[in-house]
């Protein structure tokens, strides 16, 4: 019912626009050019019909859009999670594996715990 309800409001809001651009402002407008259904029906009968079929379209879209909140889907669970916090929560480090120091100075502090004499640090080669 949502969907065909937001088509529906789709529709409406698509065939406005074409109506307003056909409206015939102070300047001419696109109704200018349409002068030979100007003649059939006549300039204020068409004049008349699309400022009727305007309000008639605005009515509808306001009204579709009242129908629409209504018929929105309420059950549904909104996943408010992004990408990227779903990469955050995947990568992330389980509670009890904190990062630490360096392997060698891990070993280091346990050589101190423990009292046992430390090897000697050799320096780089140059």
């Amino acid at each position: 019912m949502y969907t065909a309800v937001t088509i529906f409001i789709i529709i409406a809001c698509l065939l406005l626009t074409l109506i307003v651009l056909v409206q015939n402002s102070k300047g001419g407008g696109l109704a200018a050019g349409l002068s030979s259904s100007n003649q059939v029906m006549g300039v204020r009968k068409t004049t008349d019909f699309l400022e009727k079929f305007t309000w008639g379209l605005i009515t509808s879209l306001f009204i579709l859009s009242i129908v629409g909140s209504f018929v929105l889907p309420k059950n549904q669970t909104v996943q408010n999670s992004s990408a990227i916090q779903e990469q955050i929560d995947n990568t992330a480090l389980p509670s009890g594996n904190m990062p630490g120091p360096p392997p060698a100075q891990q070993q280091q502090q346990q050589q101190q715990q423990q009292g046992q004499p430390q090897p000697a640090q050799q320096e780089p080669a140059k």
